[in-house]
């Protein structure tokens, strides 16, 4: 049932993983820009939005968990799961080709920031008609050439692989939790706290694995043991991966909902 509230769940997670896959365009900018600190802490106003939207996103899922279990156990929410899934892949395409138009706008504001030294300012400077002509100026898609994958760094695809098992982990874990506590309604509060633990082992592989790889890549293009095209073909890689795993976290819903239900009765 679409209403109020599932609107916002929708708009909330179209911000979340589009923030989420933009983050790839800070690492392209701090590359060109020699600036990575900078225009991390930069992006880090933009994470602070992602953060505060994904705080609001979990209760308004148990809230609609609860609403269902009110209103009998015939009306199944699994398709209202399944929506905000693909609206996160549908977030993450849009990310995509956003990518180089957010590139672009914070390479500005790395250079606005360099010589103001002020968030305050910075976030004002974009609301001014100087700002708004740069974002306009700013608009690109995607070059094909970063498109057509070859000639990539060795041992990318494992990583890229792996970023793809991770974030469907991440993507699907508080989904899959609140879906166990649904089948489970009298144990609905045990199976909610495993999602601590999902996002846990999704935590673990992108913070061992796949984050430090990135990081090495991008201090590569800095110290230009690698070329800027070769690192922009290898974000898209990474960008691709994060779609594919919102479209696999769809297949892992159900089955990581039931082993939830597992675990929670084995407690």
């Amino acid at each position: 049932m679409i209403d109020t509230n599932f609107i916002i769940l929708i708009v909330l997670t179209l911000i979340i993983h589009l923030i989420g896959t933009l983050s790839y365009s800070s690492r392209i900018a701090g590359v060109r820009m020699r600036k990575i600190a900078t225009s991390f802490s930069i992006f880090n106003i933009l994470v602070l939005v992602s953060r505060l939207s994904n705080s609001f996103q979990q209760p308004l899922l148990a809230k609609r968990i609860e609403e269902n279990i009110k209103n009998g156990f015939d009306a199944i929410p699994a398709i209202d799961f399944r929506v905000v899934l693909l609206t996160a892949s549908v977030a993450t395409v849009i990310g995509t080709l956003l990518i180089p138009t957010f590139q672009r706008l914070f390479s500005k504001a790395i250079e606005k920031f360099s010589v103001e030294r002020s968030i305050p300012k910075l976030l004002l400077h974009s609301f001014t008609k100087s700002g708004i002509r740069q974002f306009k100026e700013s608009i690109a898609l995607p070059k094909t050439q970063n498109i057509q994958l070859h000639k990539l760094p060795p041992g990318i695809i494992a990583i890229v692989t792996i970023n793809t098992i991770g974030t469907a982990i991440w993507t699907v874990g508080v989904l899959s939790s609140l879906y166990a506590g649904y089948l489970i309604p009298d144990l609905r509060v045990t199976a909610n706290s495993l999602a601590a633990v999902i996002n846990g082992v999704a935590t673990i592989l992108m913070f061992i694995l796949v984050d430090p790889y990135i990081s090495l890549l991008t201090d590569d293009a800095i110290d230009l043991k690698i070329s800027d095209t070769l690192f922009r073909k290898s974000i898209t890689l990474f960008a691709g991966s994060r779609l594919s795993g919102t479209v696999l976290a769809q297949f892992l819903l159900v089955p990581a909902a039931h082993l939830i239900v597992m675990i929670s009765k084995a407690l």
